[in-house]
Formats: structure tokens, sequence, C-alpha cells
């Protein structure tokens, strides 16, 4: 199994309740969330991306610089990026880190008029990302290439400098999320990994058996789909300490601003939708499964938690493991704190 972290990448401080204000977002203090994920046991982070973030691949190239183990699973958008630019960049960065360099593809709205992308509707904005991820990789691993599809071409193409390659990578893996039927088609055909947010195991074995299914409809020329877990954990030395501190801090984003005022659209996304909608089956799903911060503002990853004792968390991710989800991408706030707290008492009870 993989295990990664997450590194906000925010223009304003505080983003789930972390507690960072001065030079939150300043290299320092990135590098040193970096240096962190090393020293804990992580293989690397997830960085997020969107318009109103800095840049996600400037922040991950310094961050690979001033590191020697970091994997940064750089989140990037069709539209923002061409693919022979971002094959070229991510190529570039792959080969100064030493093949340190994993993408994480993002297709979901997010103000794309104010960059100048018409991307579509929703066929047509999955539709440009599967041909996108496909001609990256065409980039990524063959020569004198030809692609003629409906939103790139590409004639004669060669990348002299390719990404490295050793035994089980060709390439950098392409991340993947996304819910709607259209996105998962995407995922079935081009991903290496689809992200699964925290859905009780119930939803994430049907969404596995589908793709599953999808991949064979789609006659899938790749290697079979892997599948992922990003999920907020809430570690404490007790399952009843996990608890009070899980309901206080709820109690605590009821109270303030939550993230749904700032960006009001991203409700319209059918995986946050999900999300939302587990908290009509109850508070706790499964056996730690918290759905209650969806209801006070939590947004993303941080909709639903696992929460317990480095015991009872592992015994949940182990359960996730065993349905087929190979790669964990974890967080929870303050970062610098639990970066070492979830390293260094729940990763040695799965590994």
């Amino acid at each position: 199994m993989e295990f990664l972290w997450y590194i906000p990448n925010q223009v304003t401080p505080g983003h789930r309740l972390d507690d960072t204000v001065e030079g939150h977002n300043a290299l320092p203090r990135l590098a040193r969330l970096a240096r962190l994920t090393e020293d804990h046991g992580w293989g690397g982070a997830l960085i997020g991306t969107g318009w109103k973030r800095p840049d996600t691949f400037t922040v991950a190239t310094a961050l690979t610089a001033v590191t020697t183990t970091f994997n940064p699973l750089i989140a990037i958008r069709p539209g923002y990026w061409e693919p022979a630019h971002f094959a070229s960049s991510a190529a570039t960065l792959d080969q100064l880190s030493g093949g340190r360099v994993r993408v994480n593809i993002v297709s979901g709205p997010d103000h794309q008029p104010q960059y100048g992308d018409d991307e579509g509707d929703q066929a047509q904005r999955y539709a440009r990302t599967r041909e996108f991820m496909r001609l990256v990789r065409s980039y990524w691993t063959e020569d004198d290439l030809a692609f003629d599809g409906e939103h790139y071409k590409a004639t004669g193409a060669t990348l002299e400098h390719k990404p490295l390659v050793r035994p089980g990578r060709p390439h950098p893996p392409l991340y993947f999320g996304g819910a709607s039927e259209a996105a998962q088609r995407t995922a079935a055909a081009e991903a290496d990994v689809q992200l699964f947010w925290g859905e009780p195991l119930d939803g994430v074995a049907a969404r596995i058996d589908h793709l599953r299914t999808l991949s064979r409809d789609l006659d899938r020329d790749l290697p079979p789909l892997e599948f992922g877990l990003r999920v907020t954990t809430l570690v404490r030395d007790t399952t009843d300490e996990a608890w009070a501190d899980a309901e206080a801090r709820v109690a605590e984003m009821a109270r303030g601003r939550d993230e749904w005022v700032a960006d009001p659209g991203r409700r319209l996304a059918v995986g946050q939708q999900r999300l939302l909608d587990l908290a009509e089956k109850g508070d706790v799903l499964d056996d730690c499964l918290y759905t209650a911060p969806g209801r006070v503002g939590g947004g993303g990853a941080g909709t639903t938690w696992l929460v317990g004792s480095p015991d009872d968390v592992a015994k949940a991710l182990r359960r996730y493991a065993d349905l087929g989800v190979t790669h964990f991408v974890l967080s929870d706030t303050p970062y610098e704190q639990e970066i070492a707290r979830v390293g260094d008492s729940l990763l040695p009870l799965l590994r």
C-alpha cells in the first residue's frame, strides 16, 4: 500500500482549521511540511490545484528541489495546461527528481472562463480529459506519434526528454477523481489510479465493481486500473479522545465561516453531493466514518472523516484495502502536528 499526505496550497490561511497564519504558504513553511512527510513515513503528498490558488506545478517543483524522497502528487487541469506543454514540464521535473513525479488530473468545474478556457458541457469536458491523458501518455512513451482527436491533434511528435522509466513504472502515474458516469468512463479508459473520497465501504465496493466493468466494456488497453482513497483521518491515542475532539471540532465549524461560503458552486459536483447525502443515513457509518462535518461546511476530502484510535483507523483502512484500495491520501490539521502524529501512530500498523 502507498500512503501520501496532503499539503495545502492556499492564498488564505486557515485551511480546514489549520492554525498556521504567518507565512502559511511561504516556501519555508511548505518545505517544512514536505520534509516532515519524509521524516514520518509518508511517501509524499498531494498538492491541490485551482484557478484561485498559487500554481501547483511551481509549488511542487520547489518542494521537490528541497527534499530527497518526497513524491509530489501534482494536481493539474486540462484546459489550464496543453498536453505537449504539460508532458514536457512533467518529464523534465521527473528526470530532475529521479522519478518522483505523480499526477492528479482534475476535470471538475473551476472558473474556467477566468483563464480563457471554453470547456463546453460535462460530456465535452470529460471527452477532452480522456484525450489529454492519452496524448500526454503518448508523448511520454512514444516517438513520432500521430494523434487526431476531437480536441487535440499532433503529428510527427517526439518528446526527447521523457520521464524516468523503472520496472512497473513506464511513466508518472495518472491519478483521477470523479463520480459522475462521464468521469468514471474516463477513469476506466485512461487513468492509472481512481481516487475516491471517504464513502462507506459498500459505496466504494460498488464503485470499484462498476469501474472494473467499464474497463472491460471500453476495451481498456492499459494495465488494470488501481484505486485510492482521499480522506481526513482524525487519530488520537484513544477512541474516546478522538470522538471528543471530532465532535468539538464539528461544533467549532458550525459556529464559524465554512468552506461553502467561499465557493457554493462546489455543491454541483456529483462526488461531493454523494458525500453530503451520507449524513441522511446517520452521523457515523461503518465503524468510524463521521458524516457530520459535511453538514456544517466540510468540503471535499473534509466532508467525511475517519475518527478513532490508531487501531480503529487502521482497521477501517485495512477494510478499504480488502476491497482493492492500495493508494491512500490522508490528512488532518494542524498540518505540522498531524503529519507527525498520524505518521508515527498509524502508518506502522498498516505496514
